[in-house]
């Protein structure tokens, strides 16, 4: 024990608190140009997707088709090379905090009675970064850091009208960093005078809120994004509170892992001071009411990505989707004269061909497409190998339950944690990069569905309207020779097979 509570203090000597958050966030932003890179890579518009072209939203752009479409749709503006920017921001912010790090270690030798002199180094860092990312001169990237910066506005000031796509995806990631904006707070408690990188600050009295209410701000964005959404006038949908639900589900999470000081005092009361180091104290019915918490919200958000965050139709009840397709499909007797006929066409004297059975054929195109194979419990259109999904299903499983102690800020009030602590963080913020792939992917997936319409089938209506024109077509006879002329048949010498 005493061999593990001397390795995490020189870990928390050598690596102090502030550093690690600095590190966390400059990962963010490396898996932010890695997030554009590789959706490039795989010729995914992921700036069209997220609305990255254009510098204002203003309700209207050109949804760019999959790259296995050949029809040859002209794109919005390229977004290529849209992650340079972002790799060059990265490499100036790892720079500044790498050199930070090593004046910081070059000082205190490693020496644990040295890090609390020099702890001005790292409030340093963390100062500069923040008065760069405020910088009003045109320096430093500013265009980037303009963009963050109206998202952060966007975000905590939604629109009552329309929630952007980029905002959602930025949201989420922000979800991601709940606790590293804990640490935040934390970090700077080290850094006043009276504070130690050493050890947890002591939350005391009100201040222990303080904690909990920074790492539910994210959530509390992200849900109110989801219910603007769903209180949109266009909106049909309850799939936005379903949503806004999982967000909720958080709050238990966070708040109910600040109340464990009174699971502790319990235990201390009934156990004495050696069993208030213990994590699992499952004799507690607030406890065991938090752990409860933990499951269902990881359990549901995991979920929630596999069948909406990524289309992914593992997780989906069967009946779901299919249902209201099956009960409008046509008569399939309505096919037969377009699909078996090898008689004459009419057509136009400019050459058009006469639209007669459009319908039939959009229902012949609706039924190729619903019934397009694909691999079990995945979706029809892939646009990364094929190995990459259920990779990504089970990574997202075994993360998202880490997902309580992510959130949890009783767990890190313990002083041998702070390294699991960190892997854990480190292995969220790589969850998340791994997930905005597919989401993007699938977001682009459903905007190109939208552009290929009609997707649902011809109505019942627009099917009897059409059996009867072609009745009354076949009744009046063939039209005048000045409307239109007769085409030879393909097959000379058969007549129609239609029956």
């Amino acid at each position: 024990m005493k061999s593990d509570f001397a390795e995490e203090l020189y870990f928390s000597a050598a690596f102090p608190l502030p550093f690690r958050v600095l590190c966390l966030v400059g990962l963010g932003i490396l898996g932010w140009a890695t997030n554009l890179h590789g959706l490039q890579l795989w010729n995914i518009d992921a700036a069209g997707t997220l609305e990255l072209n254009s510098s204002t939203h203003d309700g209207y752009r050109l949804t760019s088709p999959l790259p296995t479409d050949r029809r040859g749709w002209k794109h919005a503006p390229s977004s290529y090379g849209a992650h340079r920017t972002v790799y060059k921001v990265f490499i100036a912010y790892s720079a500044w905090t790498l050199a930070c790090w090593l004046l910081f270690r070059y000082a205190t030798h490693g020496d644990v009675s040295l890090v609390d002199n020099f702890k001005f180094v790292p409030a340093l860092a963390m100062l500069c970064v923040l008065t760069a990312v405020a910088c009003p001169f045109d320096i430093l990237h500013k265009h980037e850091r303009d963009r963050f910066l109206q998202s952060v506005h966007r975000c905590l000031f939604p629109s009552p009208h329309r929630i952007y796509f980029s905002d959602v995806v930025f949201a989420d990631v922000f979800t991601s960093f709940a606790k590293v904006l804990g640490d935040v707070w934390l970090s700077v408690c080290m850094l006043m005078p009276g504070g130690s990188l050493l050890s947890q600050p002591a939350q005391e009295g009100l201040a222990r809120w303080i904690l909990p209410t920074l790492m539910s701000i994210p959530y509390a964005v992200r849900l109110r994004q989801c219910l603007v959404e769903y209180n949109a006038p266009a909106n049909e949908s309850r799939r936005p509170l379903f949503n806004a639900l999982k967000y909720a589900s958080s709050f238990p999470v966070i708040f109910l892992s600040a109340a464990q000081r009174i699971v502790v005092s319990d235990v201390v009361a009934l156990q004495g001071e050696a069993a208030a180091r213990q994590p699992w104290h499952g004799e507690h019915q607030l406890f065991r009411l938090w752990l409860l918490a933990a499951a269902v919200n990881s359990l549901y958000s995991f979920w929630w990505d596999v069948t909406n965050d990524w289309g992914l139709e593992l997780l989906r009840p069967k009946h779901a989707g299919r249902k209201t397709a099956r009960a409008a499909s046509p008569p399939r007797p309505l096919l037969l004269p377009r699909l078996h006929s090898r008689s004459a066409l009419l057509k136009h004297p400019d050459g058009s061909i006469d639209e007669t059975m459009d319908g039939a054929s959009e229902y012949l195109a609706y039924a190729n497409s619903e019934r397009q194979p694909h691999p079990y419990g995945l979706r029809s259109t892939l646009l990364f190998p094929l190995a990459v999904y259920p990779f990504a299903i089970i990574v997202d499983l075994v993360l998202r339950l880490t997902w309580s102690a992510k959130l949890s800020s009783h767990l890190h009030s313990y002083s041998e944690g702070d390294l699991v602590i960190f892997w854990i963080e480190l292995a969220e913020v790589v969850r998340r990069w791994m997930w905005v792939f597919l989401r993007v992917e699938w977001e682009t997936v459903k905007e190109a569905e939208a552009v290929r319409e009609p997707r649902s089938p011809p109505t019942r209506s627009s099917d009897a309207r059409l059996a009867m024109d072609r009745r009354d077509s076949l009744r009046e006879g063939i039209p005048e020779q000045d409307d239109f002329e007769m085409v030879a048949s393909d097959i000379s010498g058969r007549g129609s097979e239609a029956g």
